[in-house]
């Protein structure tokens, strides 16, 4: 990799990514980039099951097919420009790119926190109040779910990273990351920015938190529902419909909160590209598979698609 001497040519910002030799480096591109088509195929098709199958237009697939959209747009933020600068010798990304791609990353991360919880809600209506379920759920409420997922998402982090742009940035500008990210932006700066920390570290927090706690205390409810059923295989079923839901949660929150809680992830750059890589690159792959196993009527809807 070909460093400037002189900070001051570099138009932008040196995303080290996963420094190597250059066969490692190809390697690596090889990989992602199968990585990112599985994930597209597999989001993809969830979405086309979910549209041309009539028997998924419930309240519980809408925000499925909705989610693997999310989850497209949230690796299509981070992997092609990690996959150019695989093969890049300079790996420079702009200004102007940089601070697309950190908004465009936190805010769709932000989107997946918000719909994580809309989907825990949607299934504690499903099993809390089955009677009352299709008057409560409706179509409209549904969709100002989904609208309202987005604009908070997208809404979340604009401040903040409006701030961090106008901020001057001084040194060798080298971010030892595969993506923008605030903290090593932020310790480029001339100058602290304690005011802009403190409120990215607190909208961190809350957008990971109180989503978080509002699907716990969901499936908490959830779980008292499920124990008063007097069958066997009535509680099966019931927690079948969340089984999918949980596992999707417990990857992309385990992962997140050893990233943002952890106080040695500060530290470790490596740590944080790997674990970073797993809730951005890894569980939007593992997902489609997590729903698409676990659903026999997305597994039924997938076979018709595939026409198996």
């Amino acid at each position: 990799m070909k460093i400037p001497n002189n900070s001051s040519t570099i138009t932008g910002f040196i995303l080290l990514g996963f420094p190597g030799s250059r066969e490692r480096q190809v390697l690596l591109f090889v990989l992602f980039s199968v990585v990112y088509l599985l994930t597209l195929v597999g989001n993809g098709t969830i979405i086309c099951a979910v549209r041309w199958d009539q028997r998924l237009h419930t309240p519980m697939y809408i925000l499925l097919a909705n989610f693997s959209f999310l989850e497209i747009c949230y690796v299509t933020s981070t992997v092609p420009n990690m996959l150019a600068n695989l093969l890049s010798d300079t790996k420079v990304i702009s200004f102007s790119g940089c601070f697309l791609q950190f908004y465009f990353f936190f805010s769709l991360g932000s989107t997946e926190c918000f719909f994580l919880a809309i989907m825990a809600f949607d299934r504690h209506l499903a099993i809390c109040r089955p009677l009352h379920y299709p008057t409560l759920m409706t179509g409209h409420l549904c969709t100002n779910l989904i609208v309202s997922c987005w604009v908070l998402g997208f809404l979340w982090f604009l401040i903040p990273i409006i701030d961090i742009s106008q901020m001057s940035f001084c040194g060798s500008r080298i971010i030892d990351h595969f993506l923008c990210d605030p903290g090593p932006l932020l310790a480029l700066t001339c100058s602290r920015a304690l005011v802009i920390e403190l409120t990215s570290s607190t909208l961190s927090s809350l957008v990971l938190f109180i989503p978080f706690l509002f699907i716990m205390v969901s499936y908490a409810l959830v779980l008292r529902a499920v124990l008063r059923v007097p069958s066997a295989a009535g509680r099966r079923k019931a927690f079948s419909t969340c089984g999918s839901h949980l596992a999707v949660v417990s990857l992309f929150y385990g992962s997140v909160m050893v990233m943002y809680v952890s106080p040695t992830s500060e530290h470790k750059a490596g740590m944080q590209k790997i674990v970073t890589l797993f809730y951005s690159v890894v569980t939007p792959l593992i997902n489609p598979i997590i729903y698409s196993l676990r659903n026999k009527d997305m597994k039924h809807a997938v076979k018709k698609l595939l026409g198996t």
